[in-house]
């Protein structure tokens, strides 16, 4: 009786052990996850994580939820998802301003060389563009005419330090044309200001203004990438315009909170890789302006620390702040 006695108690502490751990060995994705998308629902951001959500969500087995945190420029959403508990249950969108840009001129509230990153999802080019009224056909003719009549035109960007901001930056540095800066709250306005002339160029990311591009409401003279965009296959690049150290690219995709496993950072970077070969996809998100691309972790991670020294570096050239 104290043998029978002794084994059951065993076998009830035994079971007691291997309830919890067979709880944790759940396979991986045993709930819906949450995508936090740092910028307000609408914008080009906002449009790329809910384009890619349904067919990553079938990928996974799991409902994607995509949660807008924004504020900040971007660095709020990012913060929460670097501070979200890292069981693989949220994941959130890498936008470049707040990881490769406002770190250098002001203090976020994370360590960017503690993100975990997942996988690029999109390299969306960013399209040197005017409004039609200006006699410039050309980059060349558009530079040619700033450099003879200095402060002549003006340029709008989504707000200070944004990548349009930076971008505009680095065609004043390349070219030593003096135009000047105006800011706007994102680039829905700045393209508003665009179309009324209110700025002359604007520096944007091709999501920003595709259509008003493609109906002659405005004109495109370069993209800044180093091939030719399948959404606006006519207009050069930058260096085929003869300025071949103008390449501005945002760079979106999926990152994880600090501590994440790194098994469920690789499936779900697998995840990613498999939902972009989808053909109907990725034309969708050709058709809003973005080129899709996948990479594994370690690739993401070293374009965003390129990134992040290639505008440093801007920045410090040209005294830029948040002023």
């Amino acid at each position: 009786m104290k043998k029978a006695t002794a084994l059951t108690v065993a076998a009830m502490i035994l079971g007691a052990v291997a309830a919890p751990a067979s709880h944790a060995a759940q396979p991986w994705p045993s709930q819906p996850i949450r995508l936090i998308v740092p910028y307000p629902p609408g914008g080009s951001v906002d449009n790329l994580a809910r384009l890619l959500a349904p067919t990553l969500g079938q990928r996974l087995g799991q409902t994607i939820v995509i949660e807008n945190k924004a504020g900040a420029s971007g660095t709020i959403g990012v913060d929460a998802t670097v501070r979200a508990t890292p069981d693989g249950s949220t994941f959130g969108f890498g936008v470049p301003g707040a990881i490769t840009g406002l770190p250098h001129v002001m203090k976020v509230p994370y360590e960017v060389s503690k993100i975990q990153y997942v996988s690029l999802v999109a390299r969306i080019p960013q399209v040197i563009m005017v409004n039609p009224s200006l006699p410039d056909a050309t980059l060349a003719d558009f530079v040619a005419s700033a450099k003879k009549q200095p402060g002549k035109y003006n340029y709008g960007s989504a707000g200070n330090v944004t990548t349009p901001h930076l971008g505009g930056e680095l065609l004043k540095q390349q070219t030593g044309i003096d135009i000047m800066h105006v800011p706007y709250k994102g680039a829905a306005p700045a393209v508003t200001a665009l179309l009324s002339n209110e700025v002359q160029m604007f520096p944007g990311d091709a999501s920003a203004a595709l259509g008003f591009i493609k109906s002659g409401k405005l004109r495109a003279l370069a993209v800044a990438s180093p091939q030719r965009f399948e959404g606006l296959p006519d207009v050069p690049t930058t260096q085929e315009a003869g300025f071949p150290g103008i390449i501005v690219e945002s760079n979106y995709g999926i990152i994880a909170p600090t501590g994440t496993p790194q098994d469920i950072v690789e499936k779900m970077a697998d995840a990613i890789a498999k939902s972009l070969a989808d053909p109907v996809l990725r034309q969708k998100m050709i058709d809003q302006g973005a080129i899709p691309m996948a990479t594994t972790p370690d690739a993401y991670r070293a374009l965003m620390e390129a990134e992040s020294k290639k505008w440093g570096e801007v920045i410090k050239r040209g005294k830029l702040g948040l002023q």
